[in-house]
Protein backbone atom coordinates (compact mmCIF):
# COMPACT_ATOMS: atom_id res chain seq x y z
CA UNK A 1 0.00 0.00 0.00
CA UNK A 2 1.43 3.33 -0.96
CA UNK A 3 1.95 5.71 1.95
CA UNK A 4 -1.09 7.94 2.06
CA UNK A 5 0.64 10.70 3.96
CA UNK A 6 4.32 11.02 4.76
CA UNK A 7 5.48 12.85 7.87
CA UNK A 8 6.56 15.83 5.80
CA UNK A 9 3.24 16.05 4.01
CA UNK A 10 1.43 15.64 7.30
CA UNK A 11 3.24 18.66 8.71
CA UNK A 12 2.02 20.93 5.95
CA UNK A 13 -1.55 19.66 6.05
CA UNK A 14 -1.87 19.49 9.79
CA UNK A 15 -0.33 22.91 10.27
CA UNK A 16 -3.12 24.41 8.19
CA UNK A 17 -5.78 22.34 9.91
CA UNK A 18 -4.75 23.22 13.47
CA UNK A 19 -6.90 25.91 15.01
CA UNK A 20 -6.29 27.92 18.19
CA UNK A 21 -9.67 26.78 19.51
CA UNK A 22 -8.42 23.19 19.56
CA UNK A 23 -5.09 23.97 21.23
CA UNK A 24 -6.17 22.71 24.68
CA UNK A 25 -8.29 19.77 23.56
CA UNK A 26 -6.89 16.25 23.54
CA UNK A 27 -6.28 14.91 20.04
CA UNK A 28 -8.54 12.04 19.04
CA UNK A 29 -6.20 9.45 17.49
CA UNK A 30 -7.22 6.13 15.97
CA UNK A 31 -4.52 3.51 15.31
CA UNK A 32 -4.99 0.26 13.45
CA UNK A 33 -2.85 -2.15 15.50
CA UNK A 34 -1.91 -2.05 19.16
CA UNK A 35 1.82 -1.90 18.44
CA UNK A 36 1.25 1.53 16.86
CA UNK A 37 -1.34 2.62 19.38
CA UNK A 38 0.96 1.95 22.32
CA UNK A 39 3.83 3.96 20.84
CA UNK A 40 1.38 6.80 20.21
CA UNK A 41 0.14 6.66 23.81
CA UNK A 42 3.67 6.88 25.17
CA UNK A 43 4.45 9.86 22.94
CA UNK A 44 1.14 11.69 23.38
CA UNK A 45 0.73 11.57 27.14
CA UNK A 46 -2.30 13.58 28.23
CA UNK A 47 -2.48 15.53 24.99
CA UNK A 48 -4.25 12.77 23.06
CA UNK A 49 -6.76 9.98 23.40
CA UNK A 50 -5.51 6.98 21.44
CA UNK A 51 -7.72 4.07 20.37
CA UNK A 52 -6.57 0.94 18.55
CA UNK A 53 -9.22 -0.86 16.52
CA UNK A 54 -7.49 -4.27 16.48
CA UNK A 55 -7.20 -5.81 19.91
CA UNK A 56 -5.53 -8.91 21.39
CA UNK A 57 -5.64 -12.03 19.25
CA UNK A 58 -6.69 -10.13 16.11
CA UNK A 59 -4.90 -10.95 12.87
CA UNK A 60 -4.38 -7.74 10.84
CA UNK A 61 -3.74 -9.70 7.64
CA UNK A 62 -7.34 -10.95 7.66
CA UNK A 63 -9.08 -8.06 9.40
CA UNK A 64 -12.12 -6.49 7.79
CA UNK A 65 -13.45 -3.12 8.87
CA UNK A 66 -16.58 -3.17 11.01
CA UNK A 67 -19.22 -0.45 11.05
CA UNK A 68 -17.80 0.75 14.38
CA UNK A 69 -14.34 1.12 12.82
CA UNK A 70 -15.69 3.22 9.96
CA UNK A 71 -17.46 5.48 12.48
CA UNK A 72 -14.22 5.82 14.44
CA UNK A 73 -12.33 6.76 11.27
CA UNK A 74 -15.01 9.29 10.39
CA UNK A 75 -14.91 11.11 13.73
CA UNK A 76 -11.21 11.00 14.58
CA UNK A 77 -8.77 13.79 13.78
CA UNK A 78 -6.00 11.52 12.59
CA UNK A 79 -5.53 7.87 11.62
CA UNK A 80 -2.22 6.08 12.25
CA UNK A 81 -1.43 2.80 10.52
CA UNK A 82 1.67 0.80 9.68
CA UNK A 83 1.56 0.27 5.92
CA UNK A 84 3.45 -2.15 3.67
CA UNK A 85 0.19 -4.12 3.31
CA UNK A 86 0.12 -5.15 6.98
CA UNK A 87 -3.50 -4.05 7.29
CA UNK A 88 -4.44 -6.08 4.22
CA UNK A 89 -8.15 -5.75 3.54
CA UNK A 90 -8.33 -2.42 5.36
CA UNK A 91 -6.28 -0.86 2.56
CA UNK A 92 -9.22 0.40 0.52
CA UNK A 93 -10.85 1.93 3.60
CA UNK A 94 -7.64 3.69 4.62
CA UNK A 95 -7.15 5.00 1.08
CA UNK A 96 -10.64 6.49 1.10
CA UNK A 97 -10.12 8.26 4.42
CA UNK A 98 -6.69 9.42 3.30
CA UNK A 99 -8.45 11.67 0.80
CA UNK A 100 -10.33 13.43 3.59
CA UNK A 101 -8.12 13.60 6.66
CA UNK A 102 -4.57 12.94 7.90
CA UNK A 103 -3.95 9.20 7.46
CA UNK A 104 -0.32 8.37 8.18
CA UNK A 105 1.54 5.17 7.22
CA UNK A 106 4.09 5.30 10.03
CA UNK A 107 6.37 2.45 8.98
CA UNK A 108 6.61 3.85 5.47
CA UNK A 109 7.26 7.35 6.83
CA UNK A 110 9.82 6.40 9.48
CA UNK A 111 11.97 3.49 8.31
CA UNK A 112 14.33 3.79 5.31
CA UNK A 113 13.83 1.34 2.48
CA UNK A 114 17.42 0.17 2.87
CA UNK A 115 16.53 -1.34 6.26
CA UNK A 116 13.51 -3.33 5.07
CA UNK A 117 13.48 -7.06 4.47
CA UNK A 118 12.50 -7.59 0.84
CA UNK A 119 10.41 -10.64 -0.04
CA UNK A 120 8.95 -12.29 -3.09
CA UNK A 121 5.25 -12.02 -3.90
CA UNK A 122 2.59 -9.37 -3.59
CA UNK A 123 3.92 -7.85 -0.37
CA UNK A 124 7.40 -7.02 -1.64
CA UNK A 125 8.35 -6.08 1.92
CA UNK A 126 8.07 -7.97 5.20
CA UNK A 127 5.60 -5.77 7.17
CA UNK A 128 6.41 -7.10 10.67
CA UNK A 129 8.85 -4.31 11.52
CA UNK A 130 7.88 -4.06 15.20
CA UNK A 131 9.77 -7.29 15.87
CA UNK A 132 12.97 -5.20 15.86
CA UNK A 133 12.66 -2.78 18.80
CA UNK A 134 15.42 -0.59 17.41
CA UNK A 135 13.59 -0.14 14.12
CA UNK A 136 10.21 0.34 15.77
CA UNK A 137 11.59 3.14 17.95
CA UNK A 138 11.87 5.25 14.77
CA UNK A 139 8.09 5.70 14.83
CA UNK A 140 8.16 7.74 18.04
CA UNK A 141 9.78 10.91 16.62
CA UNK A 142 7.51 10.74 13.56
CA UNK A 143 4.45 10.57 15.80
CA UNK A 144 5.77 13.45 17.93
CA UNK A 145 6.27 15.67 14.89
CA UNK A 146 2.92 14.76 13.35
CA UNK A 147 0.89 15.29 16.52
CA UNK A 148 2.85 18.45 17.28
CA UNK A 149 1.46 20.00 14.13
CA UNK A 150 -2.04 19.32 15.40
CA UNK A 151 -1.34 20.71 18.89
CA UNK A 152 1.60 23.13 18.85
CA UNK A 153 1.09 23.78 22.56
CA UNK A 154 1.97 20.12 23.22
CA UNK A 155 4.81 19.85 20.70
CA UNK A 156 7.57 20.14 23.32
CA UNK A 157 5.89 17.50 25.49
CA UNK A 158 5.57 15.18 22.51
CA UNK A 159 9.26 15.58 21.68
CA UNK A 160 10.32 14.96 25.30
CA UNK A 161 8.10 11.90 25.62
CA UNK A 162 9.39 10.51 22.32
CA UNK A 163 13.00 10.91 23.42
CA UNK A 164 12.32 9.11 26.71
CA UNK A 165 10.46 6.29 24.96
CA UNK A 166 13.20 5.83 22.38
CA UNK A 167 15.66 5.45 25.27
CA UNK A 168 13.49 2.67 26.70
CA UNK A 169 13.26 0.86 23.38
CA UNK A 170 17.02 1.21 22.83
CA UNK A 171 17.58 -0.50 26.19
CA UNK A 172 15.00 -3.17 25.35
CA UNK A 173 16.72 -3.79 22.02
CA UNK A 174 20.09 -4.35 23.70
CA UNK A 175 18.54 -6.60 26.38
CA UNK A 176 16.82 -8.78 23.77
CA UNK A 177 20.09 -9.20 21.87
CA UNK A 178 21.92 -10.15 25.06
CA UNK A 179 19.18 -12.63 26.00
CA UNK A 180 19.15 -14.46 22.66
CA UNK A 181 22.94 -14.52 22.73
CA UNK A 182 22.83 -16.83 25.77
CA UNK A 183 21.07 -19.60 23.81
CA UNK A 184 23.53 -22.34 22.75
CA UNK A 185 24.39 -21.65 19.12
CA UNK A 186 23.29 -25.11 17.98
CA UNK A 187 19.80 -24.41 19.38
CA UNK A 188 19.46 -20.84 18.15
CA UNK A 189 16.58 -21.55 15.75
CA UNK A 190 13.12 -20.06 16.11
CA UNK A 191 10.32 -22.09 14.50
CA UNK A 192 6.89 -20.45 14.58
CA UNK A 193 3.43 -20.72 13.05
CA UNK A 194 3.99 -18.04 10.40
CA UNK A 195 6.85 -15.95 9.11
CA UNK A 196 6.43 -12.93 11.39
CA UNK A 197 9.85 -12.98 13.07
CA UNK A 198 12.22 -12.09 10.24
CA UNK A 199 13.17 -8.72 11.74
CA UNK A 200 13.50 -10.30 15.17
CA UNK A 201 15.89 -12.92 13.84
CA UNK A 202 17.97 -10.36 11.95
CA UNK A 203 18.19 -8.00 14.92
CA UNK A 204 18.91 -10.52 17.66
CA UNK A 205 20.93 -13.22 15.92
CA UNK A 206 18.60 -16.19 15.67
CA UNK A 207 17.60 -18.23 12.61
CA UNK A 208 13.85 -18.16 11.97
CA UNK A 209 11.45 -20.42 10.11
CA UNK A 210 7.71 -19.93 9.74
CA UNK A 211 5.30 -22.72 8.86
CA UNK A 212 3.19 -20.27 6.86
CA UNK A 213 4.46 -17.32 4.85
CA UNK A 214 4.25 -13.64 5.75
CA UNK A 215 0.48 -13.61 5.58
CA UNK A 216 -1.99 -15.98 7.22
CA UNK A 217 -4.44 -15.77 4.33
CA UNK A 218 -3.67 -19.34 3.23
CA UNK A 219 -3.01 -22.39 5.37
CA UNK A 220 0.20 -24.35 5.38
CA UNK A 221 0.26 -27.39 3.10
CA UNK A 222 1.26 -30.92 3.99
CA UNK A 223 4.54 -30.23 2.18
CA UNK A 224 5.13 -27.17 4.40
CA UNK A 225 4.52 -29.25 7.51
CA UNK A 226 6.89 -31.99 6.36
CA UNK A 227 9.61 -29.51 5.40
CA UNK A 228 9.36 -27.75 8.77
CA UNK A 229 9.43 -31.08 10.60
CA UNK A 230 12.57 -32.05 8.66
CA UNK A 231 14.20 -28.76 9.67
CA UNK A 232 13.33 -29.28 13.33
CA UNK A 233 14.64 -32.83 13.29
CA UNK A 234 17.84 -31.78 11.56
CA UNK A 235 18.63 -28.87 13.89
CA UNK A 236 17.52 -30.68 17.03
CA UNK A 237 15.94 -27.59 18.54
CA UNK A 238 14.11 -28.47 21.77
CA UNK A 239 11.04 -26.32 21.16
CA UNK A 240 8.76 -24.75 18.56
CA UNK A 241 6.31 -21.93 19.22
CA UNK A 242 2.66 -21.16 18.71
CA UNK A 243 1.34 -17.62 18.22
CA UNK A 244 -1.43 -15.73 19.96
CA UNK A 245 -3.25 -14.89 16.72
CA UNK A 246 -3.03 -18.29 14.97
CA UNK A 247 -4.69 -21.66 15.59
CA UNK A 248 -2.03 -23.92 17.18
CA UNK A 249 -3.10 -27.05 15.31
CA UNK A 250 -0.58 -26.51 12.49
CA UNK A 251 2.31 -26.35 14.93
CA UNK A 252 0.96 -29.48 16.60
CA UNK A 253 1.00 -31.15 13.18
CA UNK A 254 4.72 -30.31 12.91
CA UNK A 255 5.36 -31.79 16.35
CA UNK A 256 3.54 -34.97 15.34
CA UNK A 257 5.57 -35.18 12.12
CA UNK A 258 8.81 -34.72 14.06
CA UNK A 259 7.85 -37.55 16.40
CA UNK A 260 7.10 -39.80 13.43
CA UNK A 261 10.73 -39.26 12.44
CA UNK A 262 11.84 -40.57 15.81
CA UNK A 263 12.73 -37.16 17.24
CA UNK A 264 11.10 -35.13 19.99
CA UNK A 265 10.21 -31.46 20.25
CA UNK A 266 7.92 -29.55 22.58
CA UNK A 267 5.82 -26.40 22.38
CA UNK A 268 8.04 -23.75 23.93
CA UNK A 269 5.19 -21.36 24.60
CA UNK A 270 2.94 -18.85 22.89
CA UNK A 271 4.42 -15.75 21.26
CA UNK A 272 2.86 -12.41 20.44
CA UNK A 273 3.20 -11.93 16.69
CA UNK A 274 0.60 -9.74 14.95
CA UNK A 275 -1.08 -8.47 18.12
CA UNK A 276 -0.16 -7.62 21.70
CA UNK A 277 -1.72 -9.08 24.85
CA UNK A 278 -4.75 -8.02 26.86
CA UNK A 279 -5.09 -4.35 27.68
CA UNK A 280 -4.18 -3.61 31.28
CA UNK A 281 -1.45 -6.26 31.37
CA UNK A 282 2.30 -6.05 30.76
CA UNK A 283 1.84 -8.02 27.54
CA UNK A 284 -0.64 -5.41 26.39
CA UNK A 285 2.23 -2.94 25.94
CA UNK A 286 4.75 -2.94 23.12
CA UNK A 287 7.67 -3.25 25.56
CA UNK A 288 5.86 -6.12 27.25
CA UNK A 289 5.29 -7.84 23.92
CA UNK A 290 9.01 -7.93 23.06
CA UNK A 291 9.94 -8.71 26.67
CA UNK A 292 7.56 -11.68 26.91
CA UNK A 293 8.56 -13.07 23.52
CA UNK A 294 12.27 -12.82 24.31
CA UNK A 295 11.94 -14.41 27.73
CA UNK A 296 9.82 -17.27 26.33
CA UNK A 297 12.19 -17.93 23.43
CA UNK A 298 15.34 -17.71 25.54
CA UNK A 299 14.13 -20.03 28.28
CA UNK A 300 12.60 -22.61 25.91
CA UNK A 301 15.75 -22.85 23.77
CA UNK A 302 18.16 -23.25 26.68
CA UNK A 303 19.36 -19.70 27.31
CA UNK A 304 19.49 -17.60 30.46
CA UNK A 305 17.43 -14.43 30.72
CA UNK A 306 19.51 -11.50 32.04
CA UNK A 307 18.15 -8.82 34.38
CA UNK A 308 16.31 -5.94 32.78
CA UNK A 309 18.29 -2.72 32.24
CA UNK A 310 17.73 0.22 34.55
CA UNK A 311 16.13 2.20 31.72
CA UNK A 312 13.15 -0.18 31.95
CA UNK A 313 12.75 0.10 35.73
CA UNK A 314 9.76 2.43 35.43
CA UNK A 315 7.97 0.10 33.03
CA UNK A 316 8.75 -2.93 35.20
CA UNK A 317 7.45 -1.23 38.35
CA UNK A 318 4.26 -0.10 36.60
CA UNK A 319 3.43 -3.64 35.49
CA UNK A 320 4.79 -5.60 38.43
CA UNK A 321 7.57 -7.23 36.42
CA UNK A 322 10.72 -8.30 38.22
CA UNK A 323 13.91 -6.65 37.04
CA UNK A 324 15.44 -10.12 37.43
CA UNK A 325 13.58 -11.03 34.27
CA UNK A 326 14.04 -14.79 34.61
CA UNK A 327 11.72 -14.86 37.65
Amino acid sequence: MKCLLTAAAAAGWLGIAAAPALAEEAIDVVATVGMIGDVAKNVAGDCAEVTSIMGPGVDPHLYQARAADVRAFETTEIILYSGYFLEGQLGAVLAKFGERKPTVALSESSIPESELIKVQGAYGVDPHLWMDAGLWSRLAPTIATTLGELRPACAEEFATNAEAYVAQLTALDAWARESIGTIPESQRSLVTAHDAFGYYGRAYGIEVAGLQGLTTQSEASIADIRATAALVAETGVPAVFIESTINPRMVQAVIDAVRQRGNTVEIGGSLYSDAMGEEGTAGGTYIGMIFANTRTITEALGGTVPPLPEALAGWAEQWGVSMAAAE
